[in-house]
Order: structure tokens, then sequence, then C-alpha cells
């Protein structure tokens, strides 16, 4: 006769069993997920370095382009043009006599707008015509010492975030010249944006200008457009903020404002922002060229920011000048 027993749970060594598959699937998946994120990774990185690669060459094809072109006579500079006041309308009159007149008011001084000196009738040069055979947007040539040498395109503030100079799509994308920027005259601010890349592509090494030995050696910038051809003087470098209530605050709209005032108090802005004492003498006439990238803080932005050389200045003495500059 057979006795009815109670059934019996696993043994321990079932359950010790059971736990430690469970530990090595865990790891297993672990292990997994590690694979796939360093893959992703290196996938990642294969591709920033393919880019990089893409971007090199474009920008050799079209320096060979660029500097194979023929050149014109170079147009030599001329001095900033005199600043005028804005015109206010003439009151109207009335037979009626007044008692006492109203005050007038006196017109805010504005910087008058000016063709190309030596080039009025808009007259693309060589070289930019045949740069603009590979690509219609591209409208100046960017030059920094060794650092850098890049066309300059100009279609919108977005595409060339992530397209090349010749429209190939690139993470290092292009320098472009801000879309608000006409060149049917000549502006008094050029403003350019580009990437920090940790590369150093695009405006990658804009950051070694804060050393003041770097910015001693070599603190000129030439840029010339399709219409004329310019050689600038850095006068500040720095950090600042677009957003009114952040340290450094700077209006870049206030820097293509043709109203004297307002574009002295964003020149001022700059200056005071700089990590360099500043030694060059700045007037709000003076042509700006205002190089824009960003930093960690989202609204901030490195700038490097230099004025055209003026008609009789001499480099070796501008740099003189920079020489005596200090880091604050």
């Amino acid at each position: 006769m057979q006795h009815w027993q109670p059934q019996q749970g696993p043994s321990r060594r079932h359950r010790r069993s059971k736990h430690h598959r469970r530990l090595r699937g865990g790891r297993l998946l672990a292990a997994l997920l590690g694979l796939i994120v360093v893959a992703f990774g290196l996938v990642k990185l294969i591709g920033y370095g393919i880019d990089l690669l893409s971007s090199r060459q474009t920008a050799n094809r079209l320096q060979t382009i660029y500097y194979d072109a023929p050149t014109e006579t170079p147009i030599p500079v001329t001095p900033n043009p005199t600043l005028l006041p804005t015109s206010v309308p003439t009151p109207i009159e009335t037979e009626a006599p007044t008692p006492s007149p109203a005050p007038t008011q006196s017109p805010i001084p504005s910087l008058a707008a000016m063709p190309y000196p030596q080039n009025p009738k808009l007259q693309i040069s060589s070289r930019f015509k045949a740069l603009r055979k590979e690509s219609k947007y591209i409208v100046g040539w960017l030059s920094m010492g060794k650092m850098l040498d890049e066309a300059v395109v100009q279609r919108d503030n977005v595409y060339y975030l992530d397209h090349d100079a010749m429209g190939n799509s690139n993470v290092n994308g292009a320098l472009f010249l801000d879309s608000g920027i006409s060149l049917k005259q000549r502006p008094y601010t050029y403003t350019i944006y580009g990437h920090n890349m940790k590369s150093g592509a695009m405006f990658g090494g804009l950051r070694n200008y804060e050393n003041g030995t770097f910015y001693h050696n070599d603190p000129f910038i030439t840029f010339d457009t399709m219409y004329e051809t310019g050689r600038y003087v850095i006068f500040a470098v720095g950090s600042v903020s677009t957003e009114e209530w952040g340290r450094n605050y700077v209006d870049f709209y206030a820097l293509r404002s043709a109203t004297i005032p307002e574009r002295q108090a964003a020149i001022d802005a700059l200056i005071a922002a700089s990590v360099h004492t500043c030694t060059i003498d700045m007037q709000p006439d003076d042509q700006l060229l205002v190089l824009v990238t960003c930093v960690e803080k989202d609204e901030d932005r490195r700038v490097v920011v230099a004025r055209r050389i003026r008609e009789g200045e001499d480099e070796a003495e501008l740099k003189k000048l920079v020489e005596k500059s200090r880091k604050r």
C-alpha cells in the first residue's frame, strides 16, 4: 500500500544553478549592450573621419581653383566714408501763426550707404567666377594664417550647418555669411558663422586667439568677397551672450545697424567682453569682420572680431600695437 507524500520543492543545488544561469544571462546581455554601444561609437567616429576627409578634399579642390585663377590688378583701399546724419523730413508750414515753434529734434547720426569704392558696377572677380562654376553660393574667401583657408558661402542660415561649400552632406558644414547681409552695397559688417569642430576644422581654431602669444603673432585676417579684397586686424576675442540677461551680452543686430549710437554700443560691448585689452583704434564707420562659433552654453558664442585696415596704416605698426595688449 502506497502512502501519499507531499511534493518536494526544487533542491538547493537546482535553485543555485538556476540563479547562476540568470546571472550569466544578465552578464551576457550587459556585454552585448556594451558591444552595441562601442560599435555605434565606432560607426559614428568612422563617419566623422570620413566627413573630415571629405571636407578637406572639398577645401583642397576649391583652393586649387581659387589660387590658380588669374587675378586682377589689386584694388587699393580707400578711406572710410564720412559719417552723415540721416535726413529728417522738413516740417510742413501752415499759414496760421504759432505762438512758439516746437523744438526741433536733433537727427540721429547714421552711416551712409556706400557702393564698393573701386567696383561700383559689381563686377565679379575672375577668381570668384571660377569658384562659382562649382557653387553659385560661394561669395567670399577667408584666410587666417596657416590655420584656415576656406571658401565662404551664403544661402540661408541653416543649409550649411550640415553641408559643405559644394553642397555635399557633411557634419563639418561650411563657413557661411549671415543671410541678412546684402552684398549689393559694401556692408559695414560681415558676420560669418562656422562650427566649432574638435578636429580644428571650420572655426574650431578660433579658440587659439584667446592665447595671448598666438594673438600677438598672427593678428591679421584676409577676407575677400567676389566684389572686393580686404585685410583686417583683430581687436576683440572672447565669449559673448546672445541673451540680454547673459554675461557679456552683445546685440549682433546692432552691429549691422546704420545708426551710429547703436553700432558704437555693440562695438563697445565686444571690446568689454574681449579676453585681451584693446589696443586698436576703433570707429563706428570702420568695416567689421565678425567670426562666430558656438561654445558649451547654447546661448553663448565665441567671437573673433576684426576691422578693415585703413588706408595708410602699416601692418608692422599695427602688430606692435597688438603686442601691447594684455590678457585681462
